[in-house]
């Protein structure tokens, strides 16, 4: 599963990986299904430039309390919150699927995302659109994507102007 935010024109992080534009849309305690979603969510991956900002945030880690895995070429072992994995993020995937009930969240970024994609091994997408157009930056999604056919289940508009689409991955 995967539960991200783009701007409209499909930018995660603008130049530099900025990411001010996601206060456009902050109205608290709004938190647009964040809490609800990760809930249910027993395991997380994430890539390394995502794991880092995460960090620099200079909070808590907020998923202390959950199997966290960061793709890495450059670090290995583990740390205080999530074990490094080196191998493809696939072979990770399909190592967790084999666990009785393992839910779990693809937190960024777009590289992780993209080669899972690239595998079929996304089957849900919570995509809440920032009503702003950075212009450049990381786009979610890489110019290269072979495409993949959704089934819209759920479509959410906040009084911020975010807009939220819940898609599946279609079977056909």
């Amino acid at each position: 599963m995967v539960f991200i935010a783009c701007s409209a024109d499909g930018y995660i992080a603008g130049k530099e990986d900025n990411l001010d534009f996601l206060s456009i849309v902050e109205a608290p305690p709004e938190d647009y299904g964040y809490a609800a979603f990760v809930s249910r969510v027993d395991t997380v991956i994430m890539g390394r430039k995502t794991y880092d900002k995460v960090l620099s945030f200079g909070v808590p880690f907020p998923h202390q309390d959950r199997n966290c895995y960061v793709i890495s070429k450059s670090r290995q072992g583990e740390d205080e919150h999530v074990t490094f994995w080196n191998d493809a993020p696939e072979k990770l995937i399909d190592q967790l699927q084999k666990q009785e009930g393992a839910s779990i969240f693809i937190d960024g970024g777009a590289a992780t995302i993209h080669a899972l994609l690239n595998k079929g091994l996304i089957d849900e997408f919570i995509i809440s659109i920032i009503p702003h157009f950075l212009g450049s930056g990381i786009r979610l999604f890489a110019d290269d994507f072979p495409g993949q056919s959704l089934k819209l289940t759920d479509s959410k508009i906040f009084p911020s102007g975010l807009v939220q689409l819940w898609y599946q991955k279609s079977s056909s």
